[in-house]
């Protein structure tokens, strides 16, 4: 069972505030790709629903794994072999 379920974003009690700052760097690309316009009025709640919108449009991320790209992509830089250093 999923210990910490995904709360829907009408549900945050932040969800009124200002869209993050990863938030509105992660949308301004997805509407870039989806060549579509970038409202930067959005709130958190209203920039999630929108990133999920425009990841489906643009066939980036999935709804199970929203918030974990950064995770992932820290993952498989580790999985690279590091370059040895002389001692």
């Amino acid at each position: 069972m999923n210990q910490n379920p995904e709360k829907d974003p009408s549900e945050w009690t932040t969800g009124d505030e200002p869209m993050t700052g990863p938030q509105a760097s992660y949308l301004k690309t997805l509407c870039q790709e989806a060549k579509v316009e970038f409202d930067e009025a959005l709130t958190k709640a209203q920039a999630s629903r929108r990133i999920d919108e425009l990841q489906k449009l643009t066939g980036r991320g999935s709804s199970s794994r929203r918030g974990r790209g950064a995770a992932r992509d820290k993952d498989e830089t580790k999985s690279q072999p590091e370059e040895e250093t002389e001692k």
